[in-house]
C-alpha cells in the first residue's frame, strides 16, 4: 500500500486540493495551437487539461502555460508513465513530470490502464494489457511507484479496446475496482472508450456502463472524459470504432454521459480534441453542451428524489 503522506486528489465533495480547486464542472483540453486563443481571450473554461509531454522543454509552450493557468485550474493528463510495463515506470519521466507538478501546481494527474514501453523503446501509443492476476501485480506496482514518488494520488482512465486478449481472466471494470482497493488511486472514466470499446467487442455500450457503475466505488470516478470517435469499414461486413478524438462527442455518448451523471453526480468532465483541430469555439460549445447535459440530468434526479 502506498505511504500516508500520499496527498489524495480530490475532496470527494467539492473537487479542492490543497494545489487549488478543480470545479465538478466542464474543461477543455487544452492543446498547443490554442495557447494563442486563450493567451488573448482570458478565461477560457471552468478548467484546462493538458499532456504533461508536451511541456518538458523549457521553451515557449511552457512558458504560455505558466501564464494561462494564473486564470485557469489544470489537470495534467500523462501518455508516458507506461503503467502497464513489468520493467517498471521509467525514472526519468516520473522525475520530468513531478518537476511540472511543481511548476504547474495541478489539482488533478491522471493516466491510461496501457503500456507503453519495453526494453528502454518508448512507443506512441496506448497499448492494451492482459486483464490478470499477474499484469494487475505490475500495474499496482507501478501505480503504488508513482504516487509515493509524486506524494499524491493519480487517476487511471479505462482505454479504448480494439481486440480480446485470451489471456484475460478479469474484467475490465473488476481490474480498475481492485486497482483502486489495493492502491487508493482514483478513476478517470472515458465514456468515449466504453462505447469505443463496446462496439469493437459487439456488445452494447450502455450495459457495459452499467457494469462499471455497479463495480466501481462510485466515490472514486474523480473525472469523466467526453471525446467523438471514428468508424472505419474493414470490409462489407466489419467495421471498428476508432477513438481518435477528431469530431463532435456523438449523440450515443451524450446518452451514455447523462447516464453516467445520473449516478454519479456532478463530476469534472472534459472534452477532449486531439485530430482535425477545431477553433476553439467550437470547444467551447461541446463544452456548453455537457454542461447543459450533466445538470439537466441532475435536475430531473432531484426532482424525481422530491416527488418520492
Amino acid at each position: 500500500m502506498m505511504s500516508r503522506t500520499i496527498q489524495p486528489a480530490i475532496d470527494r465533495g467539492s473537487f479542492v486540493t490543497a494545489s487549488g480547486p478543480i470545479p465538478a464542472d466542464v474543461g477543455i483540453g487544452l492543446r498547443l495551437p490554442h495557447h494563442r486563443w486563450v493567451l488573448e481571450n482570458g478565461p477560457a473554461a471552468a478548467w484546462l487539461e493538458v499532456h504533461p509531454e508536451n511541456y518538458m522543454q523549457d521553451g515557449t509552450a511552457e512558458a504560455e502555460l505558466e501564464l494561462i493557468r494564473r486564470d485557469h485550474s489544470l489537470s495534467l493528463h500523462a501518455v508516458g508513465l507506461s503503467l502497464g510495463s513489468p520493467e517498471g515506470v521509467s525514472r526519468d519521466h516520473l522525475r520530468r513530470l513531478r518537476q511540472l507538478i511543481g511548476r504547474y501546481e495541478p489539482a488533478l494527474v491522471s493516466d491510461h490502464l496501457s503500456w507503453s514501453a519495453v526494453d528502454g523503446l518508448h512507443l506512441p501509443d496506448l497499448l492494451p494489457l492482459p486483464y490478470s492476476e499477474e499484469a494487475l501485480d505490475v500495474v499496482a506496482n507501478n501505480i503504488d511507484a508513482v504516487q509515493i514518488e509524486l506524494g499524491r494520488q493519480i487517476l487511471v482512465e479505462n482505454p479504448s479496446s480494439y481486440l480480446q486478449i485470451c489471456e484475460s481472466t478479469i474484467s475490465e471494470e473488476e481490474f480498475l475496482c481492485e486497482l483502486v482497493r489495493r492502491c487508493e488511486c482514483a478513476v478517470l472514466l472515458d465514456v468515449n472508450n466504453i462505447a469505443v470499446t463496446a462496439h469493437n467487442h459487439a456488445e452494447s455500450p450502455s450495459d457495459r456502463l452499467s457494469s462499471y457503475l455497479r463495480h466501481l466505488p462510485l466515490a472514486s470516478v474523480a473525472e469523466i472524459h467526453l471525446a467523438g470517435h471514428a468508424t472505419v469499414t474493414l470490409d462489407a461486413s466489419v467495421s471498428l470504432r476508432i477513438d481518435d478524438h477528431g469530431s463532435r462527442v456523438s449523440s450515443e455518448v451524450w446518452q451514455l454521459y447523462a447516464h453516467a451523471v445520473s449516478r454519479l453526480g456532478l463530476r469534472p468532465t472534459l472534452i477532449e480534441w486531439d485530430t482535425n483541430l477545431p477553433e476553439f469555439d467550437t470547444l467551447r460549445a461541446e463544452a456548453d453542451r455537457a454542461r447543459e447535459v450533466s445538470l439537466g440530468t441532475t435536475d430531473r434526479g432531484a426532482g424525481n428524489a422530491a416527488a418520492s
